[in-house]
């Protein structure tokens, strides 16, 4: 099943997928002409997802939200049941506030797997059925009905992915809105910019305050953090295009290809050409 809508003014759409055959690979790949986020639901049984060049477990029952620049495939497709929108239908930064810290889905810099216990899960079978109903009904005011729903849908996959990844504590979210501004500012800049420091002095923080915080929340410095944003990119690029490693080298703000080449080796334990040549299988993470 493959169910859609589109705003043609403002080049804003929404998709809900199920099923194997609505889950095409190219269309999952970055390079796609229109970029989607997407919260994806796998309920059947255990499987693997690829995200990037690299293999993931996805357990039943498990939610996970993917950003629009990521490429994924599934190993069992016909269980996942997917929704898909633009800024254009709906722009995560401008409904931030209203929704509060719906960013934190996509905005975190990792990989949120998110658990469902039987209650939530009823609640999410109960939303898909109402949005499933309101994508056959053709009407002047089935987008605002759309989106009132995906808002609700962000809120509820928010609220869960909260409860499971970030601790109580008091401050929590001032500190959690500087943990994902600097994951922000970083997918801004890495391509140019791949020092703390320069992060730091955006946020108006030291580099200290940045890695107290990052305790907090993530098992990775800031540094890490930034490295790890620019592995992800060479990754991509090596494989999802034919640029020459020369060409990667400058397009990731770096001036020598050997320093680049060594950088990579040392975070990936291969170089760029065997990365390219897939000699090696990627770990299970």
């Amino acid at each position: 099943m493959k169910l859609t809508v589109s705003d043609h003014k403002t080049g804003g759409d929404l998709l809900l997928l199920s099923g194997e055959e609505s889950f095409d690979r190219f269309f999952y790949t970055r390079d796609k002409a229109k970029k989607y986020f997407t919260i994806a639901w796998n309920r059947g049984g255990q499987q693997i997802i690829n995200i990037d060049g690299t293999n993931h477990v996805f357990n039943t029952n498990t939610l996970l939200p993917l950003m629009f620049n990521q490429s994924f495939t599934f190993e069992k497709p016909a269980d996942i049941v997917a929704w898909q929108f633009n800024r254009e239908f709906y722009c995560i930064v401008d409904h931030d506030t209203e929704v509060s810290c719906v960013g934190f889905l996509f905005g975190l810099g990792d990989l949120l797997f998110i658990p469902l216990d039987d209650p939530n899960a009823l609640k999410l079978k109960v939303l898909l059925d109402i949005f499933t109903q309101e994508l056959h009904i053709k009407d002047r005011i089935q987008n605002d009905m759309l989106i009132m729903l995906l808002k609700r849908l962000i809120i509820m996959v928010t609220q869960m992915a909260r409860t499971e990844y970030i601790p109580t504590e008091n401050n929590q979210d001032q500190k959690l809105d500087i943990f994902r501004k600097f994951n922000l500012l970083v997918e801004m800049n890495f391509k140019n910019e791949h020092s703390v420091n320069f992060y730091a002095g955006l946020m108006n923080k030291s580099p200290k305050t940045l890695s107290n915080i990052f305790s907090l929340y993530n098992d990775k410095t800031p540094q890490q953090v930034i490295q790890s944003r620019i592995i992800v990119e060479a990754r991509r690029l090596l494989s999802y295009t034919t640029k020459s490693v020369k060409q990667i080298t400058y397009e990731l703000g770096f001036e020598d290809p050997a320093y680049f080449c060594n950088f990579f080796k040392r975070h990936t334990k291969q170089s760029p050409a065997e990365f390219r040549s897939g000699k090696t299988q990627p770990v299970l993470a």
